[in-house]
């Protein structure tokens, strides 16, 4: 069977595909660039156009849509329905098994434990399409046009992160430069983060037994969570730099957000930094036996990757 990676590049794709390698399997990279990386089968494919999606994918293949798009709600709208549909089409006609990574933008604010039974409930414009993304998928799912999982993560620190992930750039590289960290809205409650190696392992894990599919799976996730002070403190430890930090509030997010459209978009999600935002994983954990990164591990990780080790 081969792994056809859609959207490789990015985090998640990386070490998705050093445990494949790792495990000497077949694997082909689809991505905007026509090399990923070297050694590897790699194809120039547009997600938007079907024939190019068709086209690439083989018949009775694992396909993981890792995919990532321009951080805009009217980019996402346009664009990641479209994806799914050309996407989830051309896994049915060539028999192939599909593996679509998400995030928890589609539960929304919620008062609580996130588990995979959390109920899909958006407040936010992105949150509202991802939500859309999931419900086409189920019903392709329910009418046996596919077999399908999605591998849900919290958000992002570990190898290959820097400019995706809060933690490497507000915390790592601001304390790298001698600069105090930031944090979003408050940095005491607690916040959960899935580190990207154990993301590639899991993602893996999932592939090799039909059984796994049909489902929802939470990407292991160190437990208990911490706050965004704890991991300030950790980072700052692990560079021998003062674990001093600045919260940056949403009347400032508001405020850049006229002139800088990246941090408008953001606006909307700070929702999951004012309070406790905590994730589960144990049914991941219970199923295969296995223990998340713990953060000390995660963040050490992070750092080794920005410095380039």
């Amino acid at each position: 069977m081969k792994h056809i990676v859609l959207g490789a590049g990015g985090a998640i794709s990386r070490t998705l595909v050093k445990e494949l390698l790792s495990d000497n399997q077949k694997i082909k990279l689809a991505s905007r660039n026509s090399k990923v990386i070297e050694g590897i089968e790699s194809v120039k494919t547009d997600l938007l156009n079907f024939n190019d999606v068709n086209n690439v994918i083989e018949e009775f293949s694992t396909v993981y849509l890792v995919a990532g798009l321009t951080y805009s709600a009217k980019v996402w709208n346009d664009q990641w329905p479209k994806i799914m549909r050309n996407v989830a089409e051309a896994c049915s006609a060539k028999n192939s098994r599909l593996i679509f990574f998400d995030n928890v933008y589609a539960y929304g604010k919620v008062n609580g434990i996130m588990t995979e039974d959390t109920p899909i409930n958006p407040s936010s414009k992105k949150g509202e399409v991802r939500a859309k993304l999931i419900e086409y998928l189920n019903g392709e799912i329910k009418k046996k046009n596919i077999t399908a999982l999605v591998a849900r993560a919290a958000d992002f620190y570990g190898p290959y992160t820097e400019g995706v992930s809060l933690i490497s750039i507000s915390v790592i590289d601001k304390l790298l430069k001698g600069k105090k960290a930031q944090w979003f809205c408050n940095a005491k409650a607690k916040h959960s983060f899935t580190n990207t190696g154990d993301c590639g392992k899991a993602l893996y894990l999932l592939s090799k037994n039909e059984s796994n599919f049909n489902q929802v799976w939470h990407m292991p996730t160190a437990n208990p969570a911490k706050t965004g002070e704890e991991l300030i403190s950790i980072a700052a430890e692990k560079l021998n730099a003062k674990p001093g930090y600045t919260e940056l509030k949403k009347m400032m997010f508001k405020m850049i957000g006229v002139f800088n459209p990246l941090i408008k978009e953001l606006t909307e999600m700070l929702y999951q930094y004012e309070d406790d935002y905590i994730f589960d994983s144990s049914k991941f954990e219970k199923k295969f036996n296995f223990t998340p990164v713990p953060y000390e591990q995660g963040i050490e990780e992070a750092i080794k990757s920005m410095k380039g080790a």
